[in-house]
């Protein structure tokens, strides 16, 4: 419907067969005239022919001269075309060709009406169509960023440049959620594992210029830059540290929060989740265990 190109209106059968008599009118009311003419100039011809020039003096049909009988005969064919002209076709008179154009023009009003309201219809439409189009392409080409994250209950996240706490399952959700994706940090984080993790792409984001990195590992000086450097992942991970997290959280579209319920000591925290912007949209408890020392919930935000 929006990207077919619309016909230009034309006019149809019966208005072209309209203009057509109309036409055809002109052209009998035309050769009446002519004719008409032509007859009273050949009348004059033939009785001057007979009387004055003496053409067939001597021929005579039923006692009387033969030019009576031409003009007769002429004069037969005139009142026919008048007859054809004026009386079987008196419907195409003035008023009747004033009617057809009235009806003509009325009908191009209607048409043109009924473009002009399917075209205030179908606009909305196209509009909407375009832009529904142009924000799909656009959510299609910009990536998901997610903050992934273990805080505490007073937001802190490390010390030393290590965790503050070991907890399997929530080393099980990382890897399940960041495997195969872009995974972006700053340099003190990157420097904390032992080596680059698996089946991830790591941005590693440091002032340092000459900063050496093992093969795969990409760096960069700045968020901007990671951020652009992962817009092949539909969905890049933030993954830490403190300051990182802080020049994230305002670009971020997705939070994945473990929720460590207990307070810490720490030199590393998590920024405040300001719940007028995020909407928690999960929510999941897990009680202490033999494998876990301490309560946590697995917590989804999204931006509103």
């Amino acid at each position: 419907m929006f990207g077919k190109k619309k016909e230009q209106p034309q006019i149809d059968t019966e208005q072209l067969e309209l203009i057509q008599n109309a036409q055809k009118r002109i052209k009998q009311k035309k050769r009446l005239y002519i004719h008409f003419v032509l007859f009273l100039i050949g009348s004059v011809f033939i009785i001057l022919a007979n009387t004055v020039l003496n053409i067939g003096k001597d021929f005579t049909l039923f006692g009387k001269e033969w030019f009576l009988f031409a003009i007769l005969i002429w004069l037969f064919f005139l009142i026919y075309h008048v007859f054809n002209v004026f009386v079987t076709h008196k419907f195409m008179g003035k008023a009747w060709e004033k009617k057809q154009l009235d009806k003509l023009v009325t009908q191009q009003k209607i048409r043109i009406e009924k473009l002009k309201n399917e075209l205030k219809r179908e606009a909305p439409l196209i509009a909407e169509s375009e832009h529904y189009n142009e924000s799909l392409n656009k959510k299609e080409n910009t990536p998901e960023l997610t903050i992934i994250v273990a805080a505490a209950e007073n937001d802190a996240i490390g010390k030393d440049n290590k965790l503050i706490w070991h907890l399997s399952d929530d080393l099980k959700r990382f890897k399940n959620l960041t495997n195969g994706h872009y995974i972006i940090m700053g340099r003190k984080t990157f420097e904390s594992f032992p080596k680059p993790l698996p089946n991830r792409t790591h941005v590693v984001i440091t002032r340092q210029s000459d900063y050496q990195v093992p093969e795969g590992v990409i760096v960069v000086n700045s968020l901007e830059e990671a951020i652009n450097a992962t817009k092949s992942d539909p969905q890049p991970f933030i993954i830490g540290g403190g300051e990182i997290y802080k020049q994230a959280l305002p670009l971020a579209n997705k939070i994945e929060l473990t929720r460590v319920h207990e307070n810490f000591e720490a030199d590393a925290f998590f920024p405040e989740i300001d719940n007028s912007i995020w909407k928690e949209t999960a929510n999941t408890f897990h009680t202490k265990d033999d494998k876990h020392e301490h309560e946590f919930s697995f917590l989804t935000y999204e931006r509103k």
